[in-house]
């Protein structure tokens, strides 16, 4: 099995998404079940359980469907029996020293700076104390007696010595697991086989595999740790600052587009245009750079305009509102302009709105507007441009230019003859002034 954590304290964002894709992408080549962990260690605020949500429906809306859902908040019992089976054991320990930040994201909810040892060896009297004064206290793992080996598939071999293992967090004051616990816990429950995350949490495989160990897991797990993503300007995204799922579908962004490009980043086992079913016959964990990429928006509005491009015309003025393919032509007519659906939408409303026949050009407009209405039904541009001509006697220039604005609500785009081949079948409802 593997699987994919989501914290519903931030929304679902692009780096997110894309180690869902790898992870959704091998489950389905190994032919294994897709886990959606959910971590709600702590309590979820209204927010929170909405963005849980959210997150949900945006991996289904990608069709990264999971077999099973964990959601961290249920499995409270089960982290919390493991912990009290180490400390039992000897292999645990019970710690009063204040932690830096209880949910912290970044590391392992700790101060990164070795820890002291202060309560190593506590005296009776002391866990009396902690026990009678209902003192709050994590438990803390003892380091390993011997430095840990592994390799990740993409970044290599590694060795942690027991003092970079160190005695690390277990159960934070609060009663909550720390996320190293939880995943490790998880991994073993759920016979988890391969892990892959970004390369920020590389620090933690050491402490997860003298986790498994402590506890008699003898099942071997494989770990692979992307580059991050970089911003426009080369710099790293914060671990929740990449650009939001929601928002980029909002603006326009295809589903299929996003995980074109997203797939896409830093693989050389994948380029072109494809959809999800073709990324997993081709996709190879060894084919992703060991560097970090670029987030390029550029980049994903041009392959946004190819999925556009190839998308069924009857199927693309569905989104506007229409069940016809000259539709769907007429807005792909716009996608070196507008390469997003919300662009293309803007488009579309404008030359299906009422037009401002006033101004300058207003008498023309009206003129127009007035002849085309009662006008008979031309298939063929040049034959409705001579009709227009000999009945308002606009010259050809401004007559052009005025029948632009009024078709359109703008004074450039695509060629006329081009637009009314899909647009003549509505000229009537095209062609009408604001009253």
């Amino acid at each position: 099995m593997l699987r994919f954590v989501y914290s519903p304290r931030f929304d679902l964002n692009v780096a997110d998404l894309r180690l869902a894709l790898i992870n959704y992408l091998l489950s389905r080549q190994r032919e294994e079940d897709f886990l959606l962990v959910v971590d709600d260690r702590s309590e979820m605020t209204d927010r929170e359980a909405t963005r849980a949500a959210e997150a949900k429906e945006l991996l289904d809306k990608f069709v990264l469907h999971s077999e099973r859902q964990l959601y961290r908040s249920e499995a409270r019992n089960r982290y919390q029996q493991l912990a009290l089976h180490l400390l039992e054991s000897g292999k645990a320990f019970l710690c009063t020293c204040e932690e830096k930040s209880e949910h912290s994201e970044e590391s392992d909810e700790e101060d990164p700076r070795r820890y002291g040892g202060r309560c190593l060896r506590l005296s009776s009297e002391e866990l009396r104390k902690i026990r009678d004064e209902n003192l709050p206290f994590t438990i803390r793992i003892r380091k390993p007696a011997e430095t840990i080996v592994w390799r990740d598939l993409l970044q290599g071999e590694f060795h942690a010595a027991p003092e970079e293992v160190d005695h690390f967090v277990l159960r934070l004051s609060d009663g909550s697991p720390s996320r190293t616990f939880a995943d490790a816990v998880d991994e073993m429950s759920n016979g988890i086989s391969l892990v892959v995350e970004e390369e920020r949490h590389l620090g933690e495989v050491p402490r997860q595999i003298h986790l498994r160990r402590s506890l008699g897991y003898e099942e071997e797990i494989t770990y692979a740790h992307i580059p991050p993503l970089l911003d426009e300007t080369g710099r790293k995204f914060s671990p929740h600052g990449a650009p939001s799922v929601k928002a980029l579908l909002a603006e326009g962004f295809l589903p299929d587009a996003l995980i074109n490009y997203l797939l896409r980043l830093g693989n050389e086992s994948l380029e072109g245009v494809f959809t999800l079913p073709e990324a997993v016959e081709s996709f190879e964990l060894g084919g992703l750079s060991p560097l970090p990429v670029r987030f390029d928006l550029d980049e994903l509005r041009a392959l946004n305009r190819e999925h556009l491009r190839r998308m069924d015309d009857r199927t693309l003025s569905l989104i506007f509102g229409f069940a016809d393919a000259s539709i769907g032509r007429l807005a792909k007519l716009y996608l070196e302009e507008a390469p997003t659906i919300r662009g293309l939408e803007e488009k579309i409303r404008k030359i299906f709105s009422p037009k401002n026949c006033k101004g300058l050009q207003g008498e023309s407009l009206r003129l127009l507007s007035e002849a085309i209405l009662s006008a008979p039904y031309f298939p063929d541009f040049d034959a409705f441009e001579n009709d227009l001509g000999s009945r308002t006697g606009l010259q050809r220039e401004t007559l052009r230019s005025s029948l632009y604005r009024l078709l359109t609500g703008s004074d450039e785009g695509p060629a006329l003859p081009e637009l009314y081949t899909h647009i003549k079948s509505y000229i009537t409802e095209v062609a009408r002034c604001q009253h």
